[in-house]
């Protein structure tokens, strides 16, 4: 699923490419990939609305049109493409026509990304946790949003209401960083180790961004081509590989279902 670096990269490389188009028409291709309204008002809502902005808040990319938003979230296979003419794509979701010609397309092998059009994007934003390389997002708020919380640490990483905008490859890059193992009870973090893993939960997401995101098989930049990070993970994906620490084999857990990579010497699990 594409994290934060990801959907910024998106945001980072279409916001001075469409801020400014009219949105002449939309063509859903697969209408149950609208979440609300319903797919008729939904095309019918963005239809003639000029995109004023672009961000990313956690997963989402937010277009904030002449009249409410539209949001898109991913999920595990989405991709947005900005293309210069029709091309042929069996998993095409929606096109959205701009007034210089150019289509904005929402692609989905799997079909479980969703777009939204509301009025107020906080009635769909307002449950997600701080955004982690936010300024003003300090150790300190890192250790209130994990105080008194039994749950392990990669689960608490990976929920958003907790922390906006890390999931399954950043959080298993930062536990490495800060020398902790995923499976620890946040509970039992020192208030060194709280600021260790603040420190690296930022420098794995601002490595990912540098790099224009992790490509491990769908995701892709607008222009199609494939983020570089894949090539700079540390553990992700490497197990059985040496640890570039300390050279143990990358071991691989599964964690709720999915699979954790950490080193068993660097990241001494829990008592």
């Amino acid at each position: 699923m594409p994290e934060l670096p990801e959907v910024e990269t998106l945001v980072r490389e279409l916001e001075p490419r469409v801020t400014g188009r009219r949105i002449e028409r939309v063509i859903l291709r697969w209408p149950r990939s609208v979440a609300t309204p319903s797919p008729h008002a939904f095309a019918q809502r963005i239809r003639g609305q000029t995109i004023r902005s672009l961000r990313r808040r956690g997963k989402f990319l937010w277009f904030a049109l002449d009249q409410g938003a539209l949001l898109i979230h991913l999920k595990m296979t989405g991709r947005l493409f900005l293309l210069s003419r029709p091309e042929p794509d069996a998993h095409a979701r929606a096109d959205f026509i701009l007034d210089d010609g150019r289509i904005l397309r929402f692609s989905d092998v799997r079909k479980f990304g969703r777009l939204y059009w509301v009025q107020d994007p906080e009635v769909i934003l307002s449950a997600l946790g701080p955004e982690p390389l936010d300024p003003d997002f300090g150790p300190e708020d890192l250790a209130r949003r994990l105080s008194g919380r039994r749950g392990r640490l990669k689960a608490l990483l990976l929920d958003q209401r907790v922390i906006a905008g890390v999931g399954n490859i950043y959080a298993d890059e930062a536990l490495w960083r800060a020398r902790l193992h995923p499976m620890r009870p946040a509970s039992s973090l020192s208030p060194a180790e709280i600021r260790r893993l603040w420190a690296s939960l930022r420098a794995a997401l601002r490595a990912g961004l540098r790099h224009h995101g992790t490509t491990i098989q769908w995701y892709r930049r607008p222009d199609g081509k494939a983020g570089a990070h894949q090539r700079y993970l540390r553990v992700y994906g490497r197990a059985g590989q040496p640890c570039p620490r300390c050279q143990t084999p990358i071991a691989r857990l599964l964690l709720q279902g999915r699979s954790t990579y950490c080193c068993p010497v660097c990241q001494p699990p829990p008592a």
